[in-house]
């Protein structure tokens, strides 16, 4: 196939580079260059921006588009517009986001979706996000119909992974010691290894295979507790799990998700979704471990501290200064 990728190369869009190469399809890049400009020579590379560049494309045809980078309506069907007569396939990366709140435990594809009291807002923040992603899935598949394939992606984790959000808690493990966790050892937890979503991806491109599906995982339902006790067993670490209350977290101003990351407060309908429709068309996902331990060979090759400190902060996550101040307080309440 030739294929071209929307977006940079900094995680899924290297992985989705990397999955189709190694299956012998050709692959083009669209992005700005600001990240990875080194990586995957084999591709060929457009350098520009997607809402004012796109005319760079030229006459170029393509078998199937990833975009990996649409978060605006507006900009998400200037692509669409352009491209439905030039590509067969289209495969927009959407998010678990773009359901609406509540979402039942199960969900399916067929929940309600969100929406905005503003549709003219193109401003993308924690409040916007899913309803926007939600509106740049009706501006895919108005242009493609039955050739758009629209992928939920859950939590994407993995070796690459800048966020800090997995990796977080690999490397706190790995450091060991009495680690702070919250006490919510049921709450649901779902992720999916950034390769086999984008394994995955190539192989529907590849099939021609149209839909929507939620793209997460594990295949069997997780918790939170099972994913720490899974992760320092997969990495052979003596740490020392100290659960604490999710009251006295939200009373220390500790940020769900971002500062502690998995945790998410409430919400449990975003991280327990079902899943069956993409396993039944050929979802493989490897096990919990390999990502765990694939992750902190990454993290190890990049120089990166076992865990953040106050020197060295990753982006939002808790350095250990912090939770050391967390620790003490929780245990003089406690004693």
């Amino acid at each position: 196939m030739n294929v071209l990728i929307l977006g940079g190369t900094r995680f899924l869009g290297r992985a989705l580079a990397e999955a189709a190469l190694e299956r012998g399809h050709r692959v083009t890049l669209f992005h700005r260059g600001q990240t990875g400009a080194r990586l995957l020579p084999e591709c060929e590379r457009i350098l520009g921006d997607r809402g004012s560049d796109l005319d760079r494309l030229g006459a170029l045809t393509f078998d199937a588009v990833f975009d990996t980078c649409g978060f605006v309506p507006r900009v998400v069907r200037a692509a669409a517009v352009r491209l439905a007569d030039s590509a067969s396939h289209y495969a927009f990366i959407s998010s678990i986001s773009a359901y609406a709140e509540p979402l039942a435990i199960g969900a399916g594809e067929d929940a309600p979706l969100a929406t905005l009291a503003d549709p003219s807002r193109e401003d993308v923040t924690g409040e916007t996000y899913g309803a926007l992603k939600a509106l740049c899935e009706r501006e895919i598949s108005a242009a493609f119909g039955n050739r758009a394939l629209i992928a939920r992606a859950g939590l994407l984790v993995g070796p690459n992974d800048t966020t800090d959000r997995f990796p977080y808690w690999v490397k706190r493990l790995a450091r060991g010691g009495d680690v702070m966790v919250p006490d919510a050892p049921l709450q649901p937890l779902q992720l999916i290894d950034v390769r086999d979503a984008a394994a995955w991806l190539v192989r529907m491109a590849e099939a021609r295979a149209g839909g929507t599906y939620n793209l997460t995982g594990p295949a069997r339902a997780l918790s939170l507790g099972e994913f720490f006790g899974a992760c320092r067993a997969a990495l052979g670490s003596d740490a020392r799990f100290v659960p604490v209350s999710e009251s006295f977290l939200r009373e220390r101003r500790v940020e769900p998700w971002s500062e502690l990351p998995l945790w998410t407060g409430g919400g449990d309908g975003f991280l327990s979704v079902a899943i069956d429709r993409a396993l039944a068309s050929g979802l493989a996902l490897r096990s919990l471990d390999a990502t765990v331990l694939d992750t902190f060979a990454w993290s190890r090759g990049r120089g990166e501290p076992f865990a953040a400190t106050a020197a060295t902060p990753q982006p939002n996550s808790l350095s250990i200064e912090r939770e050391c101040e967390l620790l003490e307080a929780w245990a003089a309440r406690s004693g």
